[in-house]
């Protein structure tokens, strides 16, 4: 893992205790932030580049009359 000199760090405890908070500054921030357990980096929280919405176009599907019974048998204790 790089990281640039003006990364914050932050230990693990410290995060378990702050990581919505810290959650919200990474995104309002956009900066990165390393997690550390006894000084070594572990993980970088990053923020994530916002997607362009999908389009409904095509997602729904029309079905023909619900209401009539289909022509198929069924038995109850099934």
């Amino acid at each position: 893992m790089t990281m640039s000199e003006g990364m914050r760090r932050i230990p693990a405890g410290e995060f378990k205790a702050k990581c919505l908070a810290l959650l919200d500054e990474v995104s309002e921030t956009g900066q990165s932030v390393v997690v550390t357990k006894r000084g070594r980096p572990v993980a970088r929280v990053s923020p994530v580049k916002a997607s362009a919405p999908r389009p409904l176009l095509g997602s729904v599907l029309k079905e023909r009359d619900l209401m009539t019974p289909i022509q198929e048998r069924w038995h109850e204790d099934r």
